[in-house]
This record gives C-alpha cells, structure tokens and sequence, in this order.
C-alpha cells in the first residue's frame, strides 16, 4: 500500500474516533462542601459516580463539619454544598452565600451509649432530660467541630439546663462522627450521633441506641448553590446541575434504597417535593 495513502487513512480514522474538542469541553468539574455524614455512610460514593457519568461533571467532595462547611461557602471555597443545620443554614442565605436551596433527605439522630446504661436513659422520650441525666451519672463524647450534630448536641444540653463547659466528663474529639464513635467506643461512653453513620459502623461498636424516635432528634439536609453574584469563581451551572440530580426521582429512589440490603433499612429517607 503507498505509504502515504495508508498515513492518510490512519489520519482520518483517528480523527473519526478521537472525541471532539467541544465534546471534550462540556467536561467540568465542582468542589462539594459536605458534612462527614455523607461520606462516612458510603452515599458519596454510590450518587457521584452516577452523576458524573451522566452530566460529565466531576464532583470533588471535601467531607467537614457543617459549621465548616459553611464556611467554605462563605469564603467562596465551594460551588455546592450539602449540610444538615437549618438553623445554622440561614444566615448563610439571608447574607447571600448561599441560593437555590433544595430539601433533599433525612434521618435522625440517636443517643447511644453502653448496655450497662449508667445514666438510665434508655427509652426516654424527651431527649433533653436524657441529656440531664447523663450529665449526672455519665460521661459523653461530643464531635466538638462545629458541625451540625454538634450543634444539635448543643441545642440539647441547653434545653436541658446544662453547660457543657461546666461537665468534666465531657471530651471533645474536633473530628467527624465515624472516628467519635470509635473514640466513643473505647471509652464507653454516650454520644451523639446520626443513625446513617451508626448503621455504617455498627459492627465496630458495643454501644447501643438508647433514645430515639423523638420528632426534636429529626435530621435534615438541604443543598445549595454559592452565589457566583458574590462569589465570582463559582460554578452556578454545574452546582445546579448536581442540584437538580439530587432532586431526580431516580435518584431519590436510589437515595431511599441506600443501605437497606447491607443494614436491613434505609441510612436516608428522600425528601425531594416536600414542603
């Protein structure tokens, strides 16, 4: 075969099959500030795969506390974030960091602590006073990282009447929820934490749920996008894009499911279109 005929069909073959520069360009890529909850349950993990198949977008995950989370939305260090502190999550959109919020799950948080129950709180239905009675018969582990269990912890002892500073028994351990339980766990303590997280770590952990099922222990995440009008570097099409996944109903359905076959029940109950 002449050489040069071949070199020219071998040019126009890798030119059919090489993706096209525009198609290449569609290809982006957002900074999710998210709390721990999301990635030590394993749910990042199974939702960002599928999305960035579908949308080409990829999806960087920095796993904080909500209180820091925040934060990165307000220093302009996040395109998206996921977080479950409304009262917290306010002010971030009413000066304006953060737009286009979506309800997108829940789950609730639980006192656990050891069988032995020191404090005798178990089936309690008033988490504040299970809290009170902890602070005089038990010790607790608390996150101690701003994020929104922690200030959940927070809302609790105050309605209980009690100063956290005031506990001597009260450590906190400044990292996320799956490595307070395992401190929690080797000092056999009660905590705080969000039954996703429980499920996920269950087979590490002696500590047993105590006080759950209570409407004040309810867990809810919302989405947002950061506001490129003050936040120039951010990318409001893409983070809408993930947005939008996050509220699909396939994707609310996968939400609903995750976890069941592994731990006998959901981790998160989807909440996409209620109000």
């Amino acid at each position: 075969m002449n050489r040069s005929f071949s070199g020219s069909v071998f040019s126009v073959l890798f030119l059919l099959c090489a993706p096209s520069v525009s198609a290449q360009s569609k290809c982006s890529d957002i900074v999710l500030a998210t709390t721990t909850s999301t990635q030590d349950t394993g749910l990042l993990d199974s939702l960002l795969p599928m999305f960035q198949r579908e949308s080409c977008i990829s999806v960087k995950p920095i796993a904080v506390g909500t209180g820091a989370a925040l934060e990165m939305a307000r220093r302009g260090d996040a395109d998206a974030v996921l977080v479950h502190a409304p009262e917290a999550e306010k002010a971030y959109v009413q000066s304006g960091d953060l737009i286009d919020g979506r309800l997108i799950m829940h789950n609730d948080f639980l006192i656990i602590g050891p069988r032995s129950d020191p404090a005798r709180v178990r089936g309690e239905k008033n988490a504040a006073l299970a809290m009170k009675a902890i602070a005089s018969a038990g010790a607790f582990v608390s996150r101690g990282d701003g994020s929104g269990t922690e200030k959940k912890e927070l809302a609790l002892w105050k309605e209980a009447g009690v100063s956290p500073a005031s506990l001597p028994r009260r450590e906190e351990t400044g990292q996320g929820m799956g490595a307070t339980l395992l401190v929690a766990e080797q000092r056999q303590t009660y905590t705080l934490t969000d039954r996703g997280t429980y499920l996920a770590f269950k087979d590490k952990l002696t500590l047993v749920p105590l006080v759950e099922g209570n409407p004040e222990l309810r867990n809810i995440y919302h989405a947002y996008v950061v506001n490129p009008g003050k936040h120039p570097t951010a990318k409001r099409t893409e983070a809408s894009r993930f947005l939008r996944f996050l509220v699909e109903p396939k994707t609310q359905e996968w939400i609903g499911q995750f976890g069941r076959e592994k731990y006998g029940q959901p981790l998160f109950v989807p909440d996409a279109g209620v109000s």
